[in-house]
């Protein structure tokens, strides 16, 4: 199962958080979001199908985020949890810790915004649009 976002880059996309990663609603971005990713996403996790995420609530779950931009492309991994609320209307996070809050949609995730590939991070940076897929086995 999956579910897409469509949402965009801009030029404050650094990339650079450590912990975590981030792609929000929002239709701005100060150099201070570090893990955000990309803004004006068409969807939040309040939006993804009861379906999904009751898969997303199997602590058993593997849950791939993956970034498409401009030719260049990304996925991180990380897993499911029965906490994970997929509540909020804003922004869906993912955590390399094992903190949930209702932006959560994955935990232990194998790297944060700092993994990503430098192409696809300068890309976003470039206000590139990006499909974003999040995928639950």
């Amino acid at each position: 199962m999956h579910e897409i976002i469509h949402a965009r880059g801009h030029e404050h996309v650094s990339a650079e958080h450590a912990s975590t990663f981030e792609v929000t609603t929002d239709d701005y971005l100060t150099p201070a979001g570090d893990c955000i990713l990309a803004i004006e996403a068409d969807r939040a996790p309040t939006d993804f199908d009861p379906e999904f995420v009751a898969a997303c609530q199997d602590e058993d779950a593997t849950i791939t985020v993956k970034l498409e931009a401009n030719g260049h492309s990304d996925s991180v991994t990380g897993r499911g949890d029965p906490a994970l609320e997929f509540t909020n209307e804003r922004s869906a996070v993912g955590r390399t810790s094992e903190y949930v809050d209702d932006r959560t949609i994955m935990l232990e995730a194998e790297f944060a915004a700092e993994g990503f590939d430098r192409d696809l991070v300068d890309a976003l940076a470039n206000g590139a649009d990006v499909t974003v897929t999040v995928t639950v086995e």
